[in-house]
């Protein structure tokens, strides 16, 4: 099996955060985003992960390496794919064009899943599909009696279908994903001024191709910043019964309210954190009171409360809010 995993957008919707990392490498409870992703695919795989190919921009070496040491954390190797233009998502794909041969499974790097099933690497294909309330606003499937999918339909306007399709879809054939992507493009084929992996798909279905709903039971999105903040929540609550607390960690009249990810040399002095607390590597908080947000590596607070926040690396802040997005390298007083 190998997983590609195209990344190379700029998370506009995600910054100030996005502008010093890209976004998939954004920590939730500890873990870069995109770690997360392709640990939980390759859970639900009944085979082995051999290559996992980042499709990035040019993020440099630091970037790379980090990348690099996350599919080899897997034991998979790890490569990495440029994409100079954002040309849409079947461009995407075809910028790892080497790794398109035998099972693939192609993930895109801004949400994260919970599920109970195991891929079937039978099947022609699988999408991975969520039950929602709102569908209009997302591309949904269509099955028939037999379980198989009979139409992509892209954000409708009226119901045909609350299947919302999360991202994430596997091949049993990556070389003929290869070949109809390759089409798209040797014929200018596109929609809204982009190459589109759906349009690919129709294609491969109209031709006999059989595509069967993964159904997963929940959907965590990363898109912004409350978003990640609740997804971070999310996580902490699935591994609420595993210890998620350094035990560098010093704590001087302090109180850490579970579920908590505090990483190492984290000093707390007079503080209270938590429900829903990341808090990252050299932090340091005192007489203040968090909960529900993320706090990144080597920041200082002092004589805050804060709730439903990101913070980045080497901030300092004093102050009161339940709604800060801040970046790297900042200082509020």
């Amino acid at each position: 099996m190998r997983i590609i995993v195209p990344m190379a957008g700029m998370g506009k919707r995600m910054r100030p955060h996005t502008l010093t990392v890209p976004k998939p490498l954004i920590p939730i409870a500890g873990k870069p985003i995109v770690q997360r992703l392709v640990e939980d695919i390759a859970k639900v795989c009944s085979s082995k992960v051999e290559e996992i190919a980042f499709v990035i921009g040019r993020f440099g070496t630091e970037t790379e390496n980090s990348l690099i040491a996350i599919a080899e954390s897997l034991g998979a190797k790890g490569s990495i794919h440029y994409q100079d233009e954002a040309l849409g998502t079947a461009h995407a794909i075809l910028c790892a064009k080497s790794v398109l041969k035998g099972k693939v499974i192609v993930a895109f790097a801004d949400t994260l899943f919970k599920a109970d099933f195991t891929l079937d690497e039978n099947n022609d294909g699988t999408i991975w599909v969520q039950k929602i309330d709102n569908p209009n606003a997302f591309g949904v499937v269509k099955i028939n009696e037999n379980n198989i999918i009979t139409d992509f339909v892209e954000k409708p306007q009226t119901f045909v279908s609350d299947l919302a399709i999360i991202g994430i879809y596997y091949f049993k054939d990556g070389d003929y994903l290869n070949k109809e992507l390759q089409y798209l493009l040797d014929h200018n084929l596109m929609e809204k001024g982009e190459y589109q992996l759906t349009n690919a798909l129709e294609n491969m279905k109209q031709k006999g191709t059989l595509f069967v709903p993964g159904k997963i039971s929940e959907w965590l999105d990363c898109g912004n910043k409350d978003a990640t903040v609740y997804t971070n929540q999310r996580i902490l609550e699935f591994n609420k019964n595993n210890s998620l607390v350094s035990d560098s960690v010093q704590l001087k009249n302090s109180t850490i309210i579970p579920p908590c990810f505090v990483d190492e040399n984290v000093f707390l002095e007079n503080t209270t954190i938590g429900p829903y607390i990341s808090i990252g590597k050299n932090c340091t908080v005192k007489n203040s009171t968090i909960k529900n947000s993320i706090i990144q590596n080597n920041t200082q607070i002092k004589d805050s409360e804060i709730s439903n926040s990101m913070i980045g690396n080497y901030v300092q802040y004093k102050g009161k809010s339940d709604d800060l997005s801040i970046g790297d390298y900042t200082t509020i007083n």
